[in-house]
């Protein structure tokens, strides 16, 4: 009952890694390639996040 209320921490990290990845693709687009690539290096981590959280429930 209570975790009714709970917010998903997948979701929230789901929108943050796809907000990352358009910032990435942006700065890609204007030839920044090292912040590209530190953005993507985020982005997998994020990544490593949500599926050790999908696979823990």
């Amino acid at each position: 009952m209570f975790g009714l209320f709970k917010k998903d921490p997948v979701k929230k990290l789901e929108k943050e890694y796809s907000q990352l990845m358009e910032k990435a693709m942006a700065v890609q687009r204007s030839g920044d390639l090292k912040h590209y690539a530190r953005l993507i290096e985020e982005a997998e981590a994020i990544q490593e996040k949500i599926t050790a959280l999908k696979e823990k429930s």
